[in-house]
């Protein structure tokens, strides 16, 4: 797929991002929430996300020299992330990266990756659309998983074997009934399947995380859809028992 949005790159930081990258000779692209909600034609928070192919923090630091107002940059080492603030929006920096679990956590072993590599990791096919930001292909529309049909569609669908997905992560689980919710999708069978069948596995999520989840579940217009497929996968029985 190689469907052109520049026009969707309005946004000033991202003709900044693509002048740093140039400079220091990696490839740049804006993922994620942002370019699954510019197709839904909703409003985007007021977040940003940058995979880079090489250092997302020396790329933030870059953009941060070339910005007028020279903003802090955030580092956050341990992660391989950095964050700085323009105007009114939080732009994130990660290198692209791939990653491995262990059985008994959601923290992953992280390496240094590709571009595909990163879109594998995301949790699904919709949050793995990336827009190009470099020069000879800016505004390019990377779909590697078919994201754009599950848009149409209007279907919550990961991008690797749904059982991977959510067992390496289970928390993503909670996240496709609350997207589900949220944009009005159906989460596609065999994911809504696996997560029946894992949902033990959201023994290991921090309750902190869970009550943030179920909060965003509350905020929807219609609740109580999320909190039918939290009762209808088991879900529901472990994060609320009697």
């Amino acid at each position: 797929m190689n469907t052109n949005y520049k026009k969707a790159l309005q946004h000033p930081i991202f003709e900044v991002v693509s002048r740093a990258s140039e400079q220091l000779n990696v490839s740049s692209y804006v993922i994620g929430g942002f370019v699954r909600d510019m197709i839904l034609q909703r409003d985007f928070k007021k977040d940003i996300d940058i995979v880079a192919v090489g250092s997302g923090i020396e790329l933030a630091l870059k953009v941060a020299s070339l910005l007028p107002n020279k903003p802090k940059v955030q580092v956050f080492k341990n992660y391989g992330t950095a964050m700085l603030r323009f105007e009114d929006t939080e732009i994130e920096f990660v290198g692209a990266r791939k990653e491995s679990y262990h059985f008994e956590s959601r923290n992953p072993v992280v390496e240094n990756g590709t571009l595909e590599d990163d879109q594998n990791r995301r949790d699904f096919t919709i949050n793995a659309l990336a827009l190009s930001l470099n020069s000879k292909t800016y505004g390019d529309l990377l779909d590697p998983f078919d994201g754009l049909k599950a848009i149409e569609n209007k279907t919550i669908k990961t991008p690797l074997d749904p059982d991977i997905t959510f067992s390496d992560d289970p928390l993503r689980m909670l996240r496709a009934i609350r997207f589900a919710n949220q944009l009005g999708f159906d989460i596609e069978e065999s994911s809504l399947a696996s997560i029946a069948k894992n949902k033990d596995r959201i023994a290991i999520i921090s309750g902190e995380r869970i009550v943030e989840e179920l909060n965003k579940i509350l905020a929807t217009d219609e609740p109580s859809i999320g909190f039918l497929l939290l009762y209808q996968t088991g879900l529901l029985q472990i994060i609320l028992p009697n």
